[in-house]
């Protein structure tokens, strides 16, 4: 089987290609079969008044195209100077790994690998804040 499989809770929400989609009472798993396919889980969904940190607000970027709100055509830009911004505070291996994955994926027309390397960086800004907060 290849595609993306996507294994849900019991009445577990996902948004696909704009569609909001609710699983049933048992887990369930679904092959979404469909190349480039939009899909974000609500549970992981970023609300407008929560993108308050830099990453959030570059995954909300990303987001938006995903939930069909924006092109990535219209956001590139704003996503990659987004990326670019972040890279000047993150400096580790690890989080330039992760943006230069987001940066590939923005040229490459891919906003759910670009939110989801970006994802990955949001623990470590939440450390660095709690750390600058002592």
């Amino acid at each position: 089987m290849s595609g993306l499989v996507l294994k849900l809770g019991p009445h577990e929400r996902v948004l696909i290609n704009g569609a909001v989609i609710e699983n049933g009472e048992k887990r369930s798993r679904l092959a979404i079969m469909t190349p480039n396919a939009n899909i974000l889980r609500l549970r992981d969904a970023i609300h407008p008044q929560e993108a308050n940190t830099p990453v959030k607000r570059v995954c909300y970027i990303a987001q938006l195209v995903l939930t069909g709100d924006a092109s990535i055509t219209d956001t590139r830009h704003q996503l990659l100077r987004g990326i670019e911004q972040l890279s000047q505070v993150l400096i580790d291996q690890d989080s330039r790994t992760q943006l230069n994955i987001a940066t590939k994926a923005v040229l490459e027309d891919q906003p759910y690998q670009a939110l989801k390397a970006l994802r990955t960086l949001l623990p470590r800004e939440e450390r660095l804040f709690a750390a600058a907060a002592k």
